[in-house]
């Protein structure tokens, strides 16, 4: 029996926060990336919502002997899904999942739910190993929720699995953040 296969599309596509094997980039189509508020904390979860024509790059990766529960327990706030649109080289036939965030967990609370920079710091490492500076631009385009604020911790990340970026991926990631005009919160 063949491993099964989790689409990435923030931190799982940034190959340092994970060991899992087998992974590849791919792409799911019928899918947009959003930033979203829920009751399971004050800063935004990045996850999907159907879109269809919408295509997202991310990365695929094998689950070995189909041992979810690591993954589910990282993603715990995620529903797990079969995806069925996904362009890959990675062989034929592959059972591949996808994770967001679950419906009973959504609120419609009118505070802030900040975008964490440590972690998009390191989603957007990630986009820029696997697809270079096109990649990060494609990110940007395929998410919404870019009205919510950025909580810089850079200084103190509170993001376990963050990445520290070298002074030129830092640079380009805060051009590429630019347009966006996010309101930023510094940490204290």
């Amino acid at each position: 029996m063949q491993d099964p296969f989790f689409f990435g599309y923030g931190s799982l596509v940034n190959r340092a926060t994970h060991d899992y094997p087998r992974a590849a980039p791919a792409r799911a189509t019928g899918w947009r990336r959003q930033w979203k508020k829920t009751r399971l904390r004050k800063l935004a979860f990045l996850t999907v919502t159907e879109a269809p024509g919408v295509e997202i790059d991310g990365l695929i990766a094998a689950v070995p002997d189909s041992d979810w529960a690591a993954l589910d327990l990282r993603e715990a706030a995620y529903l797990r899904e079969p995806l069925r649109e996904v362009a890959h080289a990675a062989g034929d036939g592959l059972d591949i999942h996808i994770y967001r965030t679950r419906p009973e967990h959504d609120t419609d609370a009118t505070d802030d739910h900040p975008i964490l920079a440590s972690y998009l710091d390191t989603v957007l490492l990630g986009f820029l190993r696997e697809y270079g500076e096109d990649g990060v631009a494609r990110f940007v385009a395929t998410t919404e929720g870019w009205e919510a604020p950025l909580f810089d911790d850079r200084a103190a990340p509170r993001y376990p699995r963050f990445e520290v970026p070298g002074p030129e991926a830092r640079a380009l990631i805060d051009d590429h953040l630019a347009p966006l005009r996010l309101r930023l919160i510094r940490a204290r």
